[in-house]
């Protein structure tokens, strides 16, 4: 009796599929078997590319002579011998007589098809045997309907032949930039910087964009500048706030928070002088009406930008989160989508994934709503958010229609599951309405400017808990405070008082995951508009599923470390993107265009082997401009931060950079010991960067708490760096609030 082999990704998978399908599965190693199906998994990658040296023995020694590596032909291997016993269990399954067909069940997607591919291309068919045929499993549900349907949907392997071509691509595109240049770096540059000096195709231009914002940073002068803040009364003694704007920088088009910067106090306090307890008018009072429609669906980047900025969520913790939440509880649709639409045949889904949000008491009148909506008889408006041609390998991240045991979700999966589960409910309800309200007061020819804001209908944002606004009064400490007092054009009103607020000008600030993560989504553009960046999406800097394991990479490699929220590139990654000056492999445009090359091969109208060979020639230019350099390209950067404030009055001495430290230039050879201060620049595992270093030097002390320290129990903590009266570096923590403290 012949029988149908299925080829899962993982064994978790393995088992959810064998629940889905009829009969009894008997377990075996490696295996499950029934009278109609043998279903089998790889555990991830099984099978990597093989090394330089698995071609030829003399590329184990790394030399100038023998690169570029450009191989005629990919060598496939097992990546270690956990793989080797699995994959040879494959194998043997795929030779067995009574196996005459096989399903690709791997994760629908570019890696899944990789794993699967390699996997079939290591067989050893041998005579007689020749390769069985293949049918694919896609389906963006783990849910036993949903699995269900897609055996009774399986698709010809030869439509997925574009997508195994992105796949392969992607890998030896990776391959030849990967082993080329970190080959020809680490032989240039190990010197300088230590170790193997690791670069690739993605996470070399992402390191590139973090020490190009930590340059700009270091080389920010802040300068000074005061904001004039107005406080007047109404004829009906009602008061109000405003701040102080030029009309001229106005006309210009410059940014709102130009147009109040006064750059000279002298200035800034003869506008206080002139206005303060003086009558004037209000030259402007518009009120308008104005909506907010809800944002579109998560694809998995903006569901990792959205957990790090609310919770503080690496990328991978995200995805590790979601992926349970798709495998394990079956609660979530496939989570590595780069799509944020649902095609037109998940439609008739919509309302039992509602329904199966009404047991939920935060979710049950939204849920209802939803309900109701279809269920009106009127026509649902949906093109916002279906669109067959935006979903490609699968739809946004959404509920399944299973009934959600919350109670076993782990503390991750509950955010997780609520963050998307919101999302869902709150496209499909009206747009938020806004009272928008604009007061221009002027006095003695000085103008300030105030803004009111109060939401008239919640509309979506309800389903997150806002109500609408009751009348409130202005916050002073807000853009846009609430409702204003009954102010007309004309009116005459009067300033009872105008204070000066010292302000600096402030660096941009450091990239944390959530902005990483919208920069490699758009090739290191500044996006903020959602409908653009979604247009950008195909020229990004990696895929959805690869942009967290680029970040940790980096981490691992020492490039890029986390202070808080942040991610600081350390000296060791400064270093190494100083050495590449500006070479493409840097740049995110260029590889943001690779990315949009595969994307076309996936969709079937890309040239695979001309985007090989221009990867072959792009590594070739990469390893010649890396053998060119010279001593000075390599030499790291080192910055002065001033006269030593140990001996410098008397000596002249400086504080200069080197590789560990922050030290003394007194210190000059072996003979000399100088005068001995230093500031580590490695404290409880944490990068004092340049600017930390020159705070400590200028103030004795951090501005800031710094976030990013771990004890040596490896916990993390934060506290502001001191410098305590013998110059040694010492930690104040700070005060943390008393509940009762907490409470009033």
């Amino acid at each position: 009796m012949s029988k149908i082999l299925i080829i899962a990704e993982k064994p978790s998978v393995g088992t959810d599929l064998s629940g889905a399908l009829s009969g009894a599965f008997e377990k075996h190693k490696g295996y499950l078997e029934s009278d109609n199906h043998v279903i089998t998994w790889a555990v991830g990658h099984l099978v990597t590319l093989a090394a330089p040296e698995d071609y030829d023995e003399k590329l184990k020694r790394w030399r100038f002579d023998d690169l570029p590596i450009v191989p005629d032909e990919f060598k496939l291997k097992p990546r270690d011998a956990k793989s080797t016993k699995q994959l040879n269990i494959i194998h043997k399954l795929l030779l067995r007589d009574d196996v005459e067909h096989v399903i690709n069940a791997c994760d629908s997607g570019r890696e899944g098809e990789l794993i699967f591919a390699y996997i079939f291309d290591t067989v050893d068919w041998g005579k007689g045997n020749k390769p069985k045929s293949v049918e694919r499993l896609w389906i963006s549900s783990m849910t036993k309907q949903a699995i269900k349907k897609g055996f009774d949907d399986l698709r010809p392997s030869e439509q997925l032949a574009p997508l195994e071509a992105a796949a392969r691509s992607r890998s030896e595109a990776d391959w030849l930039v990967g082993m080329n240049a970190t080959r020809a770096a680490t032989l240039r540059g190990r010197a300088w910087v230590g170790g193997v000096v690791s670069l690739g195709r993605v996470q070399t231009p992402t390191l590139a964009l973090m020490v190009k914002r930590e340059r700009e940073i270091q080389a920010f002068t802040p300068e000074p500048y005061w904001l004039v803040h107005g406080t007047f009364e109404s004829p009906s003694k009602a008061g109000y706030t405003g701040l102080w704007f030029s009309p001229e920088l106005e006309e210009q088009k410059e940014p709102e928070r130009e147009q109040s910067r006064i750059k000279k106090e002298d200035q800034a306090k003869d506008v206080v002088a002139r206005v303060s307890g003086k009558e004037g008018t209000v030259v402007k009072a518009e009120r308008k009406q104005q909506t907010e429609r809800a944002p579109l669906l998560y694809d998995l980047t903006s569901l990792q930008r959205d957990a790090n900025g609310r919770f503080g969520f690496s990328a991978r913790r995200t995805l590790s989160a979601a992926q349970s939440l798709y495998e394990g509880k079956k609660a979530l649709t496939y989570p590595r989508t780069s799509s944020r639409y649902l095609s037109g045949d998940m439609v008739p889904q919509l309302v039992p994934i509602a329904e199966t949000l009404l047991p939920m008491r935060e979710y049950a009148p939204f849920a209802q709503y939803v309900i109701d909506l279809f269920g009106s008889g009127n026509e649902v408006p949906l093109s916002r958010i279906v669109n067959d041609d935006r979903v490609e390998d699968h739809h946004a991240i959404i509920p399944t229609d299973v009934e959600h045991d919350t109670s076993a979700f782990s503390e991750d999966e509950k955010k997780i599951f609520d963050l998307v589960t919101k999302r869902f409910l709150a496209v499909f309800h009206p747009a938020a309405k806004y009272a928008r309200t604009l007061v221009v007061t002027e006095i003695d020819n000085e103008r300030f400017r105030t803004r009111g804001k109060i939401t008239l209908e919640a509309g979506w944002r309800g389903v997150y808990g806002v109500e609408p606004d009751a009348p409130k009064a202005q916050d002073e400490d807000s853009k846009e405070g609430g409702e204003l007092p009954d102010l007309e054009e004309g009116m005459t009103i009067k300033c009872a008082e105008a204070t000066l607020e010292p302000k600096e000008t402030k660096p941009l600030p450091r990239y944390n995951e959530a902005t990483l993560l919208s920069a490699m989504e758009t090739a290191g553009k500044f996006v903020e508009d959602e409908e653009l960046r979604e247009a950008m999406k195909s020229g990004g800097l990696g895929t959805p599923a690869t942009r967290a394991e680029i970040i940790e990479t980096l981490i691992r490699r020492e490039y890029i470390e986390r202070g808080g929220r942040d991610l600081l590139p350390t000296p060791k990654g400064i270093q190494v993107i100083s050495m590449l000056d500006g070479h493409l492999l840097t740049q995110p445009d260029l590889t943001g265009e690779w990315e949009h090359r595969l994307s076309e091969i996936e969709k079937g109208g890309g040239d695979r082997k001309g985007f090989i060979d221009g990867i072959a020639a792009f590594a070739k230019e990469t390893v010649d401009r890396i053998e060119a350099l010279d001593a000075e390209q390599l030499r790291p950067e080192r910055v002065e931060l001033g006269l030593c404030p140990r001996c410098g009055e008397e000596t002249g001495e400086i504080i200069k950079e080197n590789s560990r430290a922050y030290g003394c230039t007194s210190w000059k050879s072996r003979e000399e010991t100088g005068c001995g201060f230093v500031i580590w620049k490695r404290v409880a595992s944490r990068t004092v960067t340049p600017e930390l270093a020159r705070q400590l030097l200028e103030s004795g002390k951090t501005t800031e708490v710094v976030s990013g320290f771990r004890s040596k129990a490896g916990k993390p903590f934060r506290a502001r760096l001191v410098l305590n009266d013998e110059g040694k570096v010492e930690f104040d923590f700070p005060e943390r609030k008393t509940a009762a403290a907490t409470r009033e």
